[in-house]
């Protein structure tokens, strides 16, 4: 899956950890398998609104 995680709708800030954290739900094993694939997420979603409508013209 193509994008990374700045980009993605899950990469929220935590005002208590005062960093950015993924809020995919991912489980011991889903986390290991993305370690090791070097970053590629299964549950990337672009934030960007505006995508399908571009795609669509």
């Amino acid at each position: 899956m193509a994008g990374t995680c700045e980009d993605c709708v899950y990469n929220v800030y935590d005002d208590e950890m005062d960093e950015y954290i993924c809020e995919a739900y991912l489980d011991e094993d889903e986390f290991y398998r993305l370690i090791e694939r070097g970053g590629a997420c299964p549950y990337y979603r672009s934030g960007d609104d505006y995508e399908l409508v571009r795609h669509q013209n």
